[in-house]
């Protein structure tokens, strides 16, 4: 077994610490403990007793072990459970990755029939549901009306609601019961994305039916018009973002689960995290800077402000890769099977100008500033004719699935709130 050997310079004491996976436990750095120490006031020093680890934003921090999806940054590797996502995306479609990636395995047809029946029912909305949207002004901030929508399905679903008043656990252990409720929290999105984009349109709302897949039904519900190409580009494009390990809004969600609330109440802290200008929010921020550009021959001077240190360039650069993304390939499989959809809207050919001069220009090249895989699948949003408030809200109902995959991986192991430490330091004092 390997391990490290630390000798504590404070007391002399020796420590051995396993090393298991290129990783140490922080409860055996728990055990390398100082005298303790009084304060100038006669308290007792509390950083001065156990040692921590500070690591603000959790960088270099793992909260938890997971089987789900393996990324090598450095090696430019994604593995859906144990899969390479380039076959995946090669060989099904989306609705068997879902499958894949929440029960560790691909459907077969009576499977995937029996989540399409769940899901399409659930997708009907109560009219309190409709209501709450509908009394939004339709120009209304998405991320809220999709907050009301959802806490309004909440409300309506008297199983989750029962989730506060029980002692006993309702979903840890019992997996039957969590499968049933993240299916059902799944179509409670879709329909509350269908509802908000409807209100938003000023047209009606669409029905779903039952024998359609979750993508299906996302596009019928909204009365997307070509459907079919649309649905084809989304069940390819959607296998990308199926799941990407620990992300922040993924780590929300299991910080709100480890309360052991519902899946609908970690899935709205999972949106709040999404539409976080750092996050998913980066989207609209690159938007509206491709509308502020205007023209393609207004790049160039863009690109000298942003190199001046005058703005920043949004969706581009990722702290994980330290190679190529290898989504980026494959969405731009997409972008050519879809290239006269793209060439044909203004706003792209904006973005694709911005898209040559980063790919080229010595300042982004020697910075690793490319085009992440979040920024361009958008693109393929844009082609097939969403309208850019929307777009944010269907890249989270994709990630959605693996969100809850993470979730329900969550409910077979130990209960664990999740309560991090901070290191006190008095007002004043300068941090390191």
């Amino acid at each position: 077994m390997e391990s490290l050997h630390i000798v504590d310079s404070r007391t002399g004491s020796n420590y051995t610490v396993l090393i298991q996976d290129n990783s140490i436990r922080a409860s055996d750095i728990r055990k390398i403990v100082a005298p303790r120490t009084q304060t100038q006031n006669g308290d007792t020093d509390e950083n001065a007793e156990a040692l921590r680890i500070l690591d603000n934003g959790l960088e270099n921090t793992a909260v938890m072990t997971s089987s789900i999806t393996l990324i090598d940054g450095r090696k430019g590797l994604i593995l859906y459970r144990g899969l390479r996502i380039e076959q995946l995306f090669h060989d099904y479609v989306y609705e068997d990755i879902m499958h894949l990636i929440i029960w560790g395995k691909l459907p077969q047809e009576q499977q995937r029939d029996e989540v399409r029946a769940v899901m399409s029912k659930a997708m009907m909305p109560t009219p309190s549901v409709i209501d709450v949207i509908s009394s939004f002004p339709r120009d209304a901030e998405t991320s809220a009306m999709l907050l009301a929508g959802m806490s309004a399905f909440l409300a309506s679903d008297k199983v989750m609601g029962a989730t506060r008043r029980q002692q006993k656990p309702m979903f840890h252990g019992n997996l039957e019961l969590a499968d049933q409720a993240l299916q059902r929290t799944i179509a409670y999105l879709a329909t509350t994305i269908a509802l908000v984009h409807c209100h938003r349109a000023g047209i009606p709302f669409t029905p779903p039916e039952p024998g359609r897949s979750l993508i299906g039904n996302l596009l019928l519900m909204m009365g997307v018009q070509n459907s079919e190409t649309v649905e084809r580009c989304l069940e390819k494009l959607w296998i990308l973002y199926g799941d990407h390990g620990l992300t922040n809004s993924t780590a929300a969600v299991l910080h709100a689960g480890s309360t052991l609330t519902d899946p609908v109440s970690v899935i709205i802290s999972g949106i709040v995290s999404g539409f976080g200008p750092l996050h998913g929010g980066a989207i609209d921020l690159a938007y509206d800077a491709f509308r502020l550009i205007g023209a393609p021959e207004n790049v160039p001077a863009f690109i000298a402000g942003i190199k001046a240190q005058k703005g920043r360039l949004f969706g581009y650069g990722h702290r994980v890769y330290k190679t190529r993304d290898p989504r980026v390939d494959l969405i731009q499989e997409l972008m050519q099977e879809y290239r006269s959809a793209v060439d044909a809207n203004p706003l792209l050919r904006i973005a694709m100008a911005v898209d040559k001069v980063a790919s080229s220009d010595p300042y982004f090249v020697e910075r690793g500033l490319k085009a992440n895989a979040d920024l361009m699948g958008c693109f393929l949003y844009t082609a097939m004719g969403f309208d850019k408030e929307m777009i944010v809200p269907i890249i989270i109902l994709s990630r959605v699935p693996g969100a809850l995959a993470h979730w329900r991986e969550s409910l077979t192991q130990p209960v664990k709130l999740w309560r991090p430490q901070q290191i006190y330091r008095p007002e004043g004092t300068v941090c390191a």
